[in-house]
């Protein structure tokens, strides 16, 4: 055990071992990003208490145990991930059925999001059996909560969660191009080694901004927000922008059908301001791509003084 959670068993016991904890229920554990730290309580106290511990991957979970000095034995631990989650579904839900509490864990975060688990809890609920969730840390909603990600007045506010991409470069762009109308916050996953080809194929939405969030929680932790035209030369900039595991956020924008009406815009702002100012705001306002305005607006200006 890590001497710096010599204490946490103890108050994890204090804190959460009065409360109820049924047997024959499935817990679904949220576990840290990346620091150790940011276990709860109650987590720890369950990861004690459970009969059976289900993980993503019995060895990074064994790991994460000894870190905060649980032991658990072989029998103990069964894996379950996204290549026999409905075989290993099954066992877990015979274990409940003889009044074991099982515990599940993925590799880091929250199950069921985008790590397995969804598959699982679907089969235990259909078999009658409760599924508890222990909220803890979770990639998506950290990278929200400092993207500031305001949606314009007139957009909808929430976000849609939409994973990773598909991996082949015409299927990711064609999910791109929807997404571009997707006026809500957009938030992706990627790998580093796809990162690049992600920032590729963003790049087509222009001017809309684009919080990347690498290493959340770890040492080299970094989050900026550029244009989505900006994001490839932003990451080739520095070898290490491209490595960790990355959260990808398409901010809130207002998004208008066809040309005709970012034309109009510009038209109405190009007589009361300078011309790269209404380009700006033009883009701004309407999600076309600035250069496109930009050579809208030379031919307008043009055309005005001939």
């Amino acid at each position: 055990m890590s001497a710096s959670f010599a204490s946490a068993l103890g108050a994890a016991r204090d804190a959460a071992a009065a409360q109820h904890y049924p047997q024959g229920a499935l817990y679904v554990v949220a576990t840290p990003i990346g620091n150790l730290a940011d276990i709860t309580l109650r987590a720890l106290h369950v990861l004690q208490l459970a009969d059976t511990l289900a993980c993503e991957d019995t060895r990074h979970t064994h790991g994460l145990l000894r870190a905060y000095g649980i032991d658990k034995s072989g029998a103990q631990m069964l894996a379950l991930h996204q290549h026999n989650e409905a075989e290993a579904a099954q066992t877990v839900l015979a274990r409940l059925q003889a009044g074991q509490r099982v515990a599940y864990v993925s590799d880091a975060g929250t199950p069921g999001v985008s790590d397995p688990g969804a598959r699982l809890v679907a089969t235990v609920r259909a078999a009658g059996l409760r599924a508890m969730p222990l909220p803890g840390a979770s990639s998506v909603t950290s990278a929200l909560s400092v993207a500031g990600a305001v949606a314009p007045a007139g957009v909808d506010t929430g976000f849609v969660f939409a994973g990773f991409l598909p991996v082949k470069n015409a299927e990711r762009a064609a999910c791109v191009q929807r997404l571009a109308s997707e006026t809500r916050c957009v938030v992706l996953l990627e790998a580093p080694h796809r990162i690049t080809d992600l920032a590729q194929a963003l790049a087509v939405l222009g001017e809309r901004p684009v919080t990347l969030a690498r290493e959340i929680s770890k040492q080299f932790e970094e989050i900026t927000t550029q244009p989505a035209q900006q994001l490839l030369a932003w990451l080739q900039g520095d070898t290490q922008r491209a490595k960790g595991e990355f959260v990808v956020l398409l901010h809130p924008v207002w998004v208008v059908d066809g040309a005709d009406e970012s034309q109009r815009v510009l038209e109405l702002l190009l007589p009361e301001l300078p011309l790269k100012t209404a380009v700006r705001l033009a883009a701004q306002i309407t999600g076309a791509p600035r250069n496109a305005l930009y050579d809208r607006a030379l031919a307008l200006r043009q055309s005005e003084q001939e």
